[in-house]
C-alpha cells in the first residue's frame, strides 16, 4: 500500500509578498487535475513548513485534494525579517501577506486549517474575504489574550534560555530563531497586545468552521474554542480532544485526521 507520501507529488517554490519572498509547498495527489480546490496550512508562532512533517501527504491522500503550506514572512526559509511585528500582525497576514500568496498562486477558492495562532489568521483570513473561503479549521487557536496564554510563553521563553533547546529552534529557522522567538514571547507578552481578540473577526466568517481544541491545551483554556464555535457565522463544529496539549495533530494524528477528513468530505 505504501505511505501517503507515495500517492502525492510535491512542488516546492517562492512567491513574492511585500517585504520579500515566502517558501510554499505544495502536496497534490496524482490524481487530482490542477482545478482541484486546494487545502491552505498556515503554522503556530514557532512554526514553518517542515514541521508540519507528514501530515501534509496524509491529508492531500486523505481528502483527495492538494495541499499547501507556506512559510510566513521570517519564519523557515522564507525571508527574514528584522523588525519585531506589529501588535496588529494577525490583521496584516489577513490583508497584506495572504492575498498576495493568493494571487501568486492563482488561487479562486481554497479552505483554510491554522494551528495555534495560523487558526487565528486563518479566521481573520476568511473575514477578510469570505467570497474566497469555502471552510476553515482551526486547531488550538488563541480567541483572546488569557493568564494561562502568558504564563506558556513565559515558560517556554525560560527554556529556550537553554542553549540545546535554542538549538532546535535553529535548526528549523537557522540565523531567524531569535527574532522567531522574540516576535512570539515579546509580541504577545507586551502592554499593548493585552486587549487582543478575534472577536471582530468571528462575526465576519460565514462558512463552515471545525474547531479542535485539547482540553490540557498549555497555551489556552476551553474558553477559546467555544468563543470561536460561537461566534462564528456559519455552521461550526466543535470538537474537544480528552488528554491532548496544544499540538493535537501530532499528540493524536489519527484522531486529527479522521476529524479533517469528516469535515471537508462530509455533506455540506
Amino acid at each position: 500500500m505504501g505511505t501517503a507520501a507515495d500517492h502525492v507529488t510535491i512542488r516546492d517554490r517562492h512567491v513574492s509578498v511585500p517585504g520579500g519572498d515566502l517558501f510554499v509547498r505544495e502536496w497534490r495527489p496524482h490524481d487530482v487535475p490542477a482545478s482541484g480546490t486546494p487545502l491552505i496550512l498556515l503554522h503556530d508562532s514557532l512554526g514553518c513548513v517542515e514541521l508540519w512533517r507528514d501530515l501534509p501527504a496524509q491529508l492531500a491522500h486523505a481528502v483527495n485534494r492538494p495541499v499547501l503550506a507556506y512559510d510566513r514572512l521570517g519564519f523557515g526559509k522564507s525571508s527574514a525579517r528584522h523588525a519585531p511585528p506589529s501588535v496588529d500582525f494577525i490583521n496584516e497576514e489577513a490583508d497584506v501577506y495572504f492575498p498576495a500568496v493568493r494571487e501568486a498562486l492563482g488561487l479562486t477558492t481554497y479552505a483554510l486549517f491554522g494551528h495555534s495562532v495560523g487558526g487565528g489568521m486563518s479566521l481573520a483570513i476568511a473575514a477578510a474575504a469570505p467570497a474566497w473561503c469555502e471552510q476553515v479549521i482551526s486547531e488550538s487557536a488563541q480567541a483572546f489574550v488569557e493568564a494561562r496564554t502568558l504564563d506558556g510563553i513565559r515558560l517556554a521563553k525560560t527554556q529556550f534560555a537553554d542553549p540545546a533547546q535554542f538549538a532546535k529552534l535553529a535548526r528549523w529557522h537557522g540565523d531567524k530563531a531569535r527574532w522567531v522567538l522574540e516576535a512570539w514571547t515579546d509580541t504577545w507578552t507586551s502592554a499593548a497586545f493585552t486587549h487582543w481578540s478575534l472577536d471582530p473577526y468571528l462575526a465576519k466568517v460565514h462558512c463552515p468552521v471545525l474547531v479542535i481544541h485539547g482540553d490540557r491545551d498549555e497555551y489556552g483554556s476551553l474558553a477559546f474554542p467555544r468563543r470561536i464555535a460561537h461566534g462564528v457565522r456559519g455552521v461550526s463544529q466543535l470538537a474537544i480532544i480528552e488528554g491532548c496539549g496544544h499540538v493535537p495533530h501530532r499528540e493524536q494524528p489519527s484522531h486529527v485526521l479522521s476529524l479533517i477528513t469528516a469535515a471537508l468530505t462530509g455533506p455540506r
